[in-house]
């Protein structure tokens, strides 16, 4: 299985080691040189810097892990070449060529994994587990908070030059950190309505938000809220679901899942395995993504699923922007 990987920023290279761990080793690389990452690992390895020669080589899977923006011009090529693809997320930075990519896509039978590898977190996927078995009864709010410092996530680069602070390249904390829209969708059914303030600070000196606190309701009627920033030290990132019949909590530092049975009125809690890395995450992503490949499974987190959180996303900037709640459907 050959691979090509477009964009050898920080998650381009965890992809790129990941896949070696996997035992993959047959891998192209497409680069425009702009990462602020050595490429001293890639001295092995195949590099173009023009797309039709990259796939001139015939891969059989495209890993589109360059800035946000930029991800349409690398996965509409990739599909028009009949290539399965791991699309990171967001699928973009706005609406433009979705619905074009997703014809492309079906045309040429592609398969599309979207890299929101909070899917396979162990706390989050035994949340769902709890939620189909009914054990706080009827979700009625829900609260999920995630705030980290911006300048603290690459020291080795000028944060203020990075995708997540440049609008673009598609950055901004409601994009970047879009994660949430995505599993509170996948846990909780289809989001209904949206409303939402954004705001830019003067600290980071970025132009893009870096605050975001944002209203869900969704189709089960079960309301909620989402606060976002670039801003916290030390980080936070936290859910919290309260249901009628008890109350789920986590907590992304810890990994523990604890719940609260109203009818015991005691907690449960279910721990993580020892030894989970963060780098599970996008381990445990990447082999889901060869069995896709290999037809032994489907996307988890499909095309589908990542256009609905960019109509999501897109809904919120309009709420912020306009002062008024948007509905779907």
């Amino acid at each position: 299985m050959k691979f090509l990987i477009a964009g050898f920023g920080s998650i381009g290279r965890r992809h790129f080691r990941n896949l070696l761990e996997l035992g993959q080793g047959d891998i192209i690389f497409y680069r425009t040189h702009k990462s602020t990452l050595d490429d001293d690992e890639l001295s092995n390895f195949i590099v173009e810097t023009d797309l039709d020669k990259a796939f001139a080589h015939n891969p059989d899977a495209v890993i589109v892990s360059n800035p946000t923006a930029f991800h349409l011009d690398v996965a509409i090529p990739a599909a028009s070449a009949g290539c399965d693809i791991l699309l990171e997320k967001p699928v973009s930075h706005s609406m433009e060529r979705l619905e074009e990519f997703k014809a492309v896509v079906a045309r040429n039978h592609c398969r599309v994994l979207v890299g929101f590898q909070f899917r396979f977190h162990p706390g989050l996927m035994k949340i769902k587990e709890l939620l189909e078995n009914g054990c706080i009864g009827r979700p009625l709010s829900v609260r999920a908070h995630w705030g980290e410092y911006l300048p603290g996530w690459h020291p080795w680069e000028d944060y203020r030059q990075g995708y997540s602070a440049r609008a673009d390249l598609g950055g901004g904390v409601i994009l970047t950190l879009s994660h949430p829209f995505d599993y509170l969708r996948w846990l909780l059914g289809e989001v209904s309505a949206v409303w939402a303030f954004m705001e830019s600070s003067s600290a980071l000196e970025v132009n893009v938000e870096d605050t975001a606190e944002i209203g869900l309701r969704f189709e089960n009627d079960c309301i909620g809220s989402l606060h976002l920033n670039y801003i916290q030290r030390p980080p936070s990132h936290w859910l919290e679901m309260v249901g009628s019949q008890g109350t789920i909590q986590w907590r992304y530092d810890e990994g523990d899942v604890k719940v609260y049975d109203s009818v015991d009125g005691s907690w449960r809690k279910y721990s993580l395995k020892s030894g989970f890395h963060r780098n599970d995450l996008f381990l445990n992503e990447m082999e889901h993504f060869v069995d896709i490949l290999y037809h032994e499974t489907d996307p988890v987190c499909s095309l589908d699923d990542g256009m609905r959180v960019q109509e999501i996303i897109a809904a919120i900037k309009k709420s912020a922007k306009s002062g008024r709640i948007q509905i779907f459907g």
